[in-house]
């Protein structure tokens, strides 16, 4: 583990469009001290190639290629090679602010906090803002994460320094496998705390299965169920809460 460096996970499959765009808000960054180590899920389009020129030019970006098998698994892979004490996830189409990881790191020292997120605007496949931002809660507790996941995958730094590394679960079949992962996270410390400055975009794909919260419906149900093991009066009325929610973030 590399004391004050940050892991930066981030599988791409087929994200040629915009892969490049999130490489450069990383190189951005005013915080000099990281890795991205992005997994190439089995893309048939020109993504490996595009990351290959990035890799070629900058030591700290790293190419892992890997036949299909979904995000939480090219998560770990990237994980397992992750030397940073500090891991963020970081999405092939999303996008960071210049001052993210400075701030975000800032703040988690003054929270002296295991895990720390923020607020996020919703942007379009122009990368132009869309919609509201969301704003995190400022203290999400293991009960706030019981009803939906309060931390964006795009937002969330974790400090390894104590518990070592979490990995995601590939049994999850990449349905919620990231919501699992934050709540697994939040469980070690009983909480993790909300930066409300927007510091990042989450790009809304009009083909996204987060597009159309309809088709997620029995999925997220279903992770209540088996994973949370909630009955299923809780599991419904968390449904019931996650829709509105998502029909606020996304109409």
């Amino acid at each position: 583990m590399i004391d004050g460096r940050v892991s930066i996970i981030t599988p791409c499959y087929n994200g040629e469009r915009y892969v490049a765009e999130t490489i450069r808000s990383v190189q951005a960054q005013t915080y000099p001290d990281w890795e991205m180590i992005i997994v190439d899920d089995g893309s048939t389009d020109n993504s490996a190639r595009i990351i290959g020129e990035y890799v070629e030019h900058d030591s700290r970006i790293h190419l892992i290629r890997q036949a299909n098998a979904g995000t939480a698994c090219a998560r770990n892979a990237a994980l397992r090679r992750a030397e940073g004490r500090y891991i963020a996830l970081l999405d092939a189409d999303d996008l960071w602010d210049a001052d993210f990881l400075e701030r975000q790191l800032a703040f988690m020292k003054q929270k002296r906090a295991l895990c720390v997120c923020c607020s996020y605007r919703h942007i379009d496949e122009q990368s132009h803002q869309i919609q509201h931002p969301t704003i995190a809660k400022a203290e999400i507790t293991v009960q706030d994460m019981a009803v939906m996941n309060r931390i964006g995958c795009l937002t969330g730094l974790y400090d390894s320094a104590t518990h070592g590394k979490v990995f995601l679960h590939e049994e999850l079949k990449s349905i919620r496998d990231d919501y699992a992962y934050w709540y697994d996270i939040v469980s070690l410390a009983g909480r993790a705390y909300g930066n409300p400055d927007i510091l990042a975009g989450y790009r809304v794909q009009s083909a996204s299965t987060t597009g159309n919260k309809l088709r997620l419906v029995a999925k997220q149900y279903s992770f209540y169920r088996s994973y949370l093991r909630q009955n299923v009066v809780k599991a419904l009325k968390n449904t019931l809460r996650w829709g509105i929610s998502g029909i606020g973030k996304f109409s």
